[in-house]
């Protein structure tokens, strides 16, 4: 595999001004990584309510850096040279299009992140399956490389990494569409697309644009390059045939010619003029077809990185799931409970659906993206016993529940009384399963604290 250049000779942002948009902790690490390289920080949050003095403590270099709240005076406006974007601002509002109109660039913290680091790059996108598929691949190059970084989306912001990266550093980097929309240059060595189905809309606004966003993940690359692509779904195979990367695709349906491919209970990888057997599914840690294709991608991406197929495997056969990713959490009175909290859509929901093999009582509801539930509802498969729902989304899922037919459903009105239900209605030889297809925001800061609530409440139950 090719070297990628080191960036930080190619950016110089010393004495120039920088915005910064957003004080979450992707704001936190750009403005910490611009201090440090010598811009002069203005860490800007619209939220006037927040506190400034509790932002400062959070930075390395607080002292350095200026913190506005509500909104910014003219004269700082004119100062600035360039913005960046914490990846839950919207990059097409007002505020935002005034400095595009002065030429200003618009950055995300993984453009950031990027532009000061060193080393080679693997990034993974996809509507679902990016957190495992980005972990798997992080530990497949722990376990082989000895500088080896995961960041991004992942929860660990690529610019609190990238300056520790050297030339001999492998980065691992999970990427979602909100990050991808202010990339430039970024350009990873092998990239991924795991699947592209609706979700986001209400930011990205129709699929067409969200498809192109996810899309842009391989915009820099080249044939020296690789892009690891679903054969079986139809947006990432028609990008294949656009592709400027080299292609290789996965598939869980099929044989492939080259790529690699579930058949029967094996993996197969054929690849470089060979086809190798590389495992039975049986071997793995993880539950459902969907992390079969998750396994397949981190497989391909760490080969065509140059991982040897032993050392792959030997890391794949240990792999457990991702936290909040169909987590099995305990047997309580003879009840299985899994947290799926990761679900936030009705695609991955369904995933969480599918590796159910007991009765399943369901949670679902949250925050509404401008989702529909149809598919969802109809993969229940006379799996799903009771749906308990809650959230901003309740009602509109149960309505669409009862159009199909579905008419087991129990409204809540707190996540206690969500749990209290289910505790009820779970028989032994059953599941309990949190897999809400919406987002956590309204009710929880985020899916990790809703999934932990409800491993907390679990924990507590007495046999």
């Amino acid at each position: 595999m090719r070297q990628k250049k080191g960036m930080n000779d190619k950016v110089d942002v010393r004495q120039k001004k920088v915005l910064v948009v957003g004080s979450g902790i992707s704001g936190i690490g750009a403005a910490d990584l611009l201090t440090r390289q010598g811009a002069g920080v203005i860490l800007f949050d619209g939220n006037d309510k927040l506190d400034v003095e509790e932002i400062r403590k959070k930075l390395q270099n607080g002292a350095k850096t200026k913190i506005v709240l509500g909104e910014l005076s003219k004269e700082e406006e004119e100062q600035i040279d360039l913005v960046v974007l914490s990846p839950g601002v919207p990059t097409d509002t007002a505020f935002v299009d005034q400095f595009r109109a002065k030429g200003i660039h618009i950055w995300g913290e993984i453009e950031l992140g990027y532009r000061f680091s060193k080393g080679r790059l693997l990034a993974i996108t996809g509507t679902n399956g990016k957190t495992t598929t980005t972990a798997l691949t992080g530990r497949i190059m722990k376990d082989y490389f000895n500088s080896v970084y995961v960041v991004g989306n992942i929860g660990n912001p690529y610019t609190i990494e990238a300056l520790n990266t050297t030339e001999e550093s492998v980065t691992v980097a999970e990427i979602s569409s909100f990050q991808l929309e202010t990339a430039e240059e970024f350009r990873p060595q092998v990239s991924a697309i795991l699947n592209i189905t609706p979700d986001h809309l209400n930011r990205h606004h129709t699929m067409e644009n969200y498809v192109a966003v996810k899309e842009s993940i391989a915009r820099n690359q080249t044939k020296e390059d690789y892009c690891i692509l679903n054969y079986e779904d139809e947006f990432t195979r028609d990008f294949g045939k656009r592709c400027s990367a080299r292609v290789v695709y996965f598939s869980s349906a099929r044989e492939l010619e080259e790529g690699i491919y579930l058949k029967g209970e094996d993996i197969y990888l054929s690849l470089f003029g060979e086809t190798k057997r590389v495992m039975n599914i049986h071997e793995m840690k993880l539950l459902g077809t969907h992390n079969v294709e998750n396994v397949m991608a981190a497989i391909a991406m760490s080969y065509c990185f140059g991982v040897p197929l032993e050392s792959i495997v030997e890391t794949v056969k240990h792999f457990r799931a991702v936290e909040h990713r169909i987590e099995y959490v305990a047997t309580k009175r003879g009840v299985d409970y899994y947290n799926d909290s990761k679900g936030t859509n009705p695609d991955a929901a369904i995933k969480g659906i599918q590796a159910m093999v007991k009765p399943t009582v369901l949670i679902g509801g949250g925050y509404d993206k401008q989702s529909t539930y149809d598919e969802w509802i109809e993969s229940f498969d006379g799996k799903v016993k009771w749906l308990v729902l809650l959230g901003q989304t309740r009602e509109k899922i149960a309505e669409c529940a009862r159009a199909h037919g579905f008419t087991n459903i129990i409204l809540a009105d707190s996540f206690e009384e969500t749990m209290r239900i289910c505790t009820e209605k779970a028989e032994p030889g059953d599941a309990v399963l949190l897999s809400p297809a919406c987002a956590s925001w309204g009710m929880f800061p985020n899916y990790e604290v809703r999934g932990q609530m409800f491993k907390d409440y679990v924990n507590q139950l007495k046999e």
